[in-house]
């Protein structure tokens, strides 16, 4: 059974699954993306409870990921406006797509992210920034970064120094 919190994990992947992990905060956030902007729009499209909906909504501006502009004021009713917070996660929110378009959408992606200038299909891609170059998994490895904390036991030993991606532990 999956734990209802990672807040006790010290890693960053956990913590921002804190934030974006849930499945309707990611479709979200990819509808912020592309434009909507409207509580009654965000529901039309992903079709879900306006309760739900509410819920998320509001966890994303807490989160600082959203903010409210209102653009009425009698009943109040808000645009909900991406963040600079929200704008970093452009590469994942990019990354899924792709990830999804190759691999888990039978006829291809549906809708394609673009660079406007061009009209080209952007992709993600892990680059090292010293070298100018793409890394894939088999040349990438991962090392205790500045919150590392030490843990002791187990494969808490194992990961506490650099290490290849993908080499077993074992």
């Amino acid at each position: 059974m999956l734990p209802s919190s990672y807040e006790h994990q010290n890693c960053p992947i956990a913590s921002c699954l804190e934030v974006v992990g849930e499945r309707w905060t990611v479709l979200i956030l990819r509808d912020v993306f592309l434009g909507v902007r409207r509580f009654d729009d965000f529901q039309a499209d992903l079709g879900m409870s306006r309760t739900v909906l509410a819920g998320r909504l509001d966890a994303l501006v807490d989160a600082g990921l959203l903010r409210r502009e209102a653009y009425q004021r009698r009943p109040v009713r808000y645009d909900y406006v991406a963040t600079e917070k929200a704008l970093a996660l452009l590469p994942a929110i990019v990354g899924l797509a792709q990830w999804g378009g190759e691999h888990a959408s039978p006829h291809g992606a549906p809708r394609e992210f673009i660079h406007d200038a061009c009209g080209t299909a952007v992709r993600t891609e892990v680059r090292c920034p010293h070298c100018d170059v793409a890394v894939d998994a088999d040349a990438a490895g991962s090392r205790p970064g500045p919150g590392h904390r030490v843990r002791g036991g187990g494969l808490a030993d194992a990961l506490s120094g650099p290490r290849r991606l993908l080499l077993p532990l074992r």
